[in-house]
């Protein structure tokens, strides 16, 4: 795996600055797992809604993950589809145990609003390419808003 550094930058090439930010504040807030970093995000930020975004190779290996299950209850989430995973996902442990909290693509924009457990599994254009692959790619510029901002 890459620096923080090195996949802060990448990260922040996608996010546009505004809804999707970029940040390392894992680091700032010392936690080490998901539970933990989504925990202390809904405590430093309280009036913040926020939507855990998740690959379908993660959904699928979920069940595997420390607290999993509060996870899932802890913040609302959308599945990116990942080829060769998502069929494994949607029928996996966390998608079939919380299948009555998923909700349909069409109101993924309200995501943040609804109560927990709620997710849905987005539809999108699919990316073959590995993400190391990608972080080879030819980067994209760094939208201007975020030029400067240290990680």
């Amino acid at each position: 795996m890459r620096s923080l550094e090195e996949r802060l930058r990448s990260a922040r090439r996608i996010a546009d600055g505004r809804r999707l930010i970029a940040t390392a504040i894992e680091a700032e807030l010392g936690t080490r797992y998901t539970f933990d970093t989504l925990r202390m995000l809904r405590r430093r930020f309280p009036r913040a809604s926020f939507v855990w975004l998740m690959g379908a190779d993660n959904l699928a290996q979920l069940p595997r993950w420390q607290h999993w299950t509060d996870i899932v209850r802890l913040m609302p989430f959308a599945v990116v589809p990942r080829p060769g995973y998502n069929g494994r996902a949607l029928a996996g442990k966390a998608a079939h145990r919380f299948r009555h909290a998923s909700r349909p693509p069409h109101t993924a924009p309200a995501l943040a609003g609804f109560a927990t457990p709620a997710w849905t599994f987005l539809p999108a254009r699919q990316n073959s390419l590995s993400a190391t692959e990608l972080r080879r790619s030819e980067p994209a510029p760094i939208p201007a808003a975020l030029e400067g901002v240290p990680p």
